[in-house]
C-alpha cells in the first residue's frame, strides 16, 4: 500500500476547504510535483456553466506550467469517498503534455486514508500527443 507522507496528507486535507464546489457538493485537490521537486496545488473550482469547470489537477498543472514547470514527475489527487477518486480523462490528457507516462498519480481519500498508485500509462495508456500531428504533416510534405 502507498503511504503519503504526513505533511502532504494534511496540506491535502486542508485543501479541500478551499475547493469551490456548490454544485457537485464534491471537493477535490491535488498538488503537482515537477522535475525539481517543487509543489503546486490545486483545488477543483466549478461554475454554473458546468462545462466551464476546472478540476483540481488541471488547476495545479496550469499553475505548475504559468511558473515555468515543463515537466510533472508526480501528482496527488484528494477527495472524500472512502474509495479515492482518479483524474478524469481531461485531466490526464492535460497530464500527458507534460508527463512522461511513467509519471506516478497517488489517490487519497481523506475519509478513509485509503491510499492507491498508479503511473500514467496505467491509467491512459493511450494518449494524444503532439507526433500525432507531427506524423499527419510530415505525410503531407
Amino acid at each position: 500500500m502507498t503511504v503519503i507522507p504526513g505533511n502532504l496528507a494534511s496540506r491535502l486535507k486542508e485543501l479541500l476547504s478551499k475547493s469551490y464546489s456548490p454544485y457537485s457538493r464534491f471537493p477535490v485537490s491535488a498538488i503537482v510535483v515537477d522535475e525539481d521537486g517543487k509543489e503546486y496545488t490545486g483545488v477543483n473550482i466549478e461554475n454554473s456553466s458546468y462545462g466551464l469547470t476546472v478540476c483540481a489537477e488541471r488547476v495545479a498543472i496550469f499553475k505548475a506550467v504559468s511558473e515555468g514547470a515543463r515537466k510533472i514527475k508526480r501528482v496527488y489527487v484528494a477527495s472524500t469517498p472512502e474509495e479515492p477518486a482518479p483524474p478524469c480523462g481531461a485531466c490526464l490528457q492535460v497530464l500527458a503534455e507534460f508527463a512522461d507516462g511513467d509519471a506516478e498519480i497517488i489517490l487519497y481519500s481523506t475519509t478513509s486514508g485509503k491510499t492507491l498508485k498508479y503511473r500514467l500509462n496505467e491509467l491512459m495508456p493511450l494518449r494524444f500527443k503532439f507526433n500525432n500531428i507531427e506524423h499527419y504533416y510530415n505525410k503531407l510534405s
